[in-house]
């Protein structure tokens, strides 16, 4: 009920900058966005549905005068399926039709401020860094959204202040975000991809596992993330250098306690403890073009404390064991890119990433090999991608049980301005030694309907 009173009133916003605009030539308002379909079916023997979205975005843009911004981005979803279990449920539509509303980013921007040179952004802002397509190491500063996984690059937005200093052909940013936010995981099957399953001991079986997460306090010293950046054009090629201190957003073990069950010889529960780390980043990224290709590379250092690992097997008479969650070693996560357009219409790119999103450490990090091929037809009407995917590798001395292979084929055309349909399938091939080898059975075929106004 909230969600639906909060979205009526945005509606009346928009509708009165609207008529405020139509008043005052002074007052600019812009308000745009897209409606999307996205559904996805299983290709396995159930042909199950394994995503169900239907996405309304509205973007909002309102220039009161050259020293002043606003800037929105909504969602209003229809995200899963319904999740009636008993005939109660049914008087509640949250789980006869779930709706989710998202906000995205709502911002001011205030130019000049104080000085010509200074800009100001304050509010749920996305900052992007980064020149790598979609995988970006330096990236760092907005909580990862991996809601849905297959969306490479998707972040959530963060409340904050983000300052831009101009000074003759450089430019200085500086970032502060006062609380901690944690990245979103991937939903259904996925999350056991980025965090695989315990291995027990032979004599030992799992009945339940749970998890308790320790998050940072929401004050200054624990909760406040800062970034700076300085970037410059030097003979038509973008370089940048960058620095973050904030925490992992993505969960680590530190402490798993065991505990016997009672029932059956061997059977045991387990509880482990999550945190989520603190960690310096320094990134550099350069973006240009070599004749018509175009080029990119991106790279960040992360500096982690020491974490350690307590495996508590009191309860099964063997007192307590420590180990190494994650080194004090620092380790680097690196992109190499290129994208080239030929005169008929094709479009090639690829692009390699030593280390995803999810890995920590030197020893942890894999190789990844992205491409794709698009071809554009009947004056880009019509797009085929018979060609788009990459390969895993996680251990170059045994690629035959260390792999992973993604294809993701697929067919979009424009039917009129603004539309798009898009029709294409996943499959996947790998050993389960790797984070998409483990996903082996979740091939699917998605079609997917756009209309941006």
């Amino acid at each position: 009920m909230k969600k639906t009173i909060l979205f009526c009133l945005m509606n009346v916003m928009v509708f009165a900058w609207q008529v405020r605009a139509q008043e005052s030539e002074s007052f600019g308002v812009e308000w745009n966005g897209y409606l999307q379909t996205d559904n996805r079916l299983r290709l396995n023997d159930d042909n199950d549905f394994s995503w169900h979205e239907y996405r309304l975005d509205l973007k909002t843009e309102v220039n009161p005068s050259e020293k002043a911004r606003f800037y929105s981005e909504v969602w209003l979803r229809s995200l899963g399926f319904s999740a009636v279990q008993n005939s109660a449920d049914l008087i509640n539509k949250d789980k006869v039709s779930p709706l989710n509303l998202d906000f995205r980013e709502a911002y001011v921007d205030l130019y000049g401020f104080l000085s010509d040179n200074l800009d100001l952004r304050i509010g749920r802002q996305r900052i992007a860094w980064g020149t790598a397509d979609k995988l970006n190491p330096t990236d760092n500063l907005n909580p990862n959204d991996l809601e849905d996984i297959w969306d490479f690059g998707r972040h959530l937005g963060s409340d904050g202040l983000k300052a831009s200093y101009y000074l003759e052909d450089y430019t200085f940013s500086f970032i502060y975000i006062p609380i901690f936010t944690p990245a979103v995981l991937p939903r259904g099957d996925w999350a056991s991809a980025l965090s695989p399953s315990m291995q027990l001991p032979s004599e030992l079986t799992l009945r339940n596992s749970t998890d308790t997460i320790v998050m940072p306090k929401n004050n200054l010293k624990e909760g406040s993330k800062i970034g700076m950046k300085v970037s410059k054009n030097i003979l038509d090629y973008d370089f940048s250098l960058s620095y973050v201190y904030g925490r992992d957003d993505l969960p680590l073990a530190r402490k798993v306690t065991f505990t016997p069950t009672g029932i059956t010889p061997g059977e045991v529960d387990i509880e482990s403890e999550l945190i989520y780390p603190r960690m310096h980043i320094v990134g550099m990224d350069m973006a240009g073009a070599i004749a018509s290709v175009g080029v990119w590379a991106e790279a960040a250092v992360f500096f982690h404390k020491k974490v350690k690992m307590t495996t508590d097997l009191s309860a099964l008479g063997m007192g307590e064991q420590e180990s190494i969650a994650l080194n004090d070693k620092p380790y680097v996560k690196y992109v190499l890119g290129a994208d080239y357009t030929f005169e008929n219409g094709i479009y090639i790119n690829g692009q390699y990433l030593h280390g995803f999103i999810h890995e920590r450490g030197k020893d942890n990090l894999e190789d990844y090999f992205m491409f794709g091929l698009e071809w554009k037809l009947l004056n880009e009407k019509l797009k085929i991608t018979p060609i788009s995917g990459g390969i895993e590798i996680k251990d170059f001395k045994d690629i035959e049980n260390n792999y992973a292979l993604i294809l993701s084929p697929g067919i979009a055309y424009h039917p009129v301005d603004n539309a798009e349909i898009t029709l294409g399938a996943r499959w996947i091939e790998g050993k389960k030694t790797t984070t998409f080898g483990r996903m082996k059975d979740n091939d699917e075929l998605y079609l997917m309907i756009k209309y941006s106004f």
